[in-house]
């Protein structure tokens, strides 16, 4: 191989990295912090949760979905599945995932357990009644719209916010993403906010 085009390889290698490897935090922080309310949801093996109570790990990731979703929801899922996988056996166990149901009328406990377990078994799913959801979104500043039933069986959500939020153990929402955040952002992300811990 000739010179030049040895370099050339090795300097595309470091544009390569660099745009794999992200320096600067590529969330948002959250400068007047979100206080997470305690009001308790139930998880998938019918305990009581609650964001303002239970999340007492240095970081809970928190994410409003549902298991019908046909875009957003499997993205940002696949994505913080494997930015677990590229956090160290350190960082991961400072870190929990929560999934809450914004469509608890499909998503019962066995549901929201059966879809989280194809993302990761550690995964924390969370649901509700709808209303109960939608208070405990409010103060986090995550929108959930009630859905309605199509006359062809299925269901017109009319949206909820698609962003991500990192509490942390004093159930405080600090940083957010949108739903576009990649696997490596959110690992990278997830490890500056555990260092500063």
């Amino acid at each position: 191989m000739p010179r030049a085009l040895a370099v050339l390889v090795v300097l595309l290698g470091l544009v390569v990295s660099a745009c794999d490897d992200p320096e600067e935090f590529t969330g948002s922080r959250l400068k007047n912090p979100y206080q997470a309310a305690d009001i308790a949801l139930t998880d998938t093996s019918g305990a009581a949760y609650s964001l303002g109570a239970d999340t007492t790990k240095a970081l809970t990731v928190v994410f409003f979905g549902y298991t019908n979703c046909p875009d957003y929801c499997p993205m940002v899922m696949n994505n913080l599945a494997a930015a677990m996988n590229r956090l160290d056996a350190a960082d991961r166990a400072k870190v929990d995932v929560v999934f809450v149901t914004t469509d608890p009328s499909r998503d019962d406990e066995k549901t929201l357990r059966t879809y989280l377990d194809g993302y990761d078994k550690g995964f924390i799913g969370l649901t509700g009644d709808l209303d109960t959801i939608i208070e405990v979104g409010e103060p986090l500043h995550v929108y959930v719209n009630d859905g309605v039933e199509l006359p062809s069986g299925g269901y017109d959500l009319g949206g909820h916010s698609t962003f991500t939020l990192a509490i942390d153990s004093s159930h405080q929402a600090v940083a957010l993403w949108n739903q576009e955040t990649s696997s490596t952002e959110f690992a990278s992300d997830i490890h500056t906010l555990l260092t500063e811990d």
